[in-house]
């Protein structure tokens, strides 16, 4: 049990001790409250924080069933959907439009960051399904990181076993068979605004070069 998702990300943060201020490392959080707790990991490494641009790909018929995931330069497709091609090609460009703009609200005229040859931490205050995830590191892979690690506190057990077919490192501070909602996991899960993150990545950023 965690008190909230800063109390979360320290002990995330100790259990990542090797990687701090070690060179061509970034820790990339997801959206929204895992930046909360990659705030505090990547302040407490001395760390680049960057925020993953990826929102799943809906089914033209409910858009709640992810057929994929879109990046804001690339996507993967969950094997054979069966959806049609020319919706799969409008709704890439739709949702790739919405993330260029979410990430000018986060970053403004930053460039993304290239993962190339980087050691890359991705950080969530949780995982349940892995869906999100997956799909992130997914294409972050693309990109041609060296490594990938995925730190989260807490998990199932067969999600954070999946886990390690996508990423050279899993950390995952709780394990559990029986598995409830992330929220459950701590005593304040409160949501998490636009305007936080972008507050959030502009202070770590700014530290990380101090």
């Amino acid at each position: 049990m965690y008190f909230d998702r800063i109390d979360a990300g320290r002990k995330l943060a100790a259990a990542l001790r090797k990687y701090q201020k070690q060179p061509n490392t970034v820790v990339i959080a997801l959206p929204r409250g895992g930046v909360v707790t990659g705030y505090v990991v990547a302040r407490a490494l001395h760390l680049p924080l960057e925020v993953a641009m990826v929102k799943k790909l809906g089914h033209p018929h409910n858009e709640e069933y992810a057929i994929g995931a879109v990046s804001m330069s690339g996507r993967v497709i969950n094997g054979s959907s069966g959806v049609n091609r020319d919706y799969i090609e409008q709704a890439t460009k739709d949702i790739q439009a919405l993330l260029k703009k979410r990430y000018a609200m986060y970053h403004g005229a930053k460039d993304p960051v290239d993962l190339n040859n980087k050691t890359v931490i991705v950080v969530d205050d949780g995982v349940a399904t892995g869906k999100t995830m997956i799909a992130s590191l997914e294409l972050i892979a693309k990109e041609d990181p060296e490594k990938i690690v995925v730190a989260v506190p807490v998990g199932p057990a067969n999600t954070i076993a999946r886990l390690q077919s996508y990423a050279d490192e899993v950390i995952c501070l709780e394990k559990y068979r029986d598995f409830f909602a992330i929220s459950s996991y701590y005593k304040d899960f409160q949501q998490v605004s636009d305007e936080e993150v972008t507050q959030l990545l502009k202070k770590a950023n700014w530290l990380s070069i101090k």
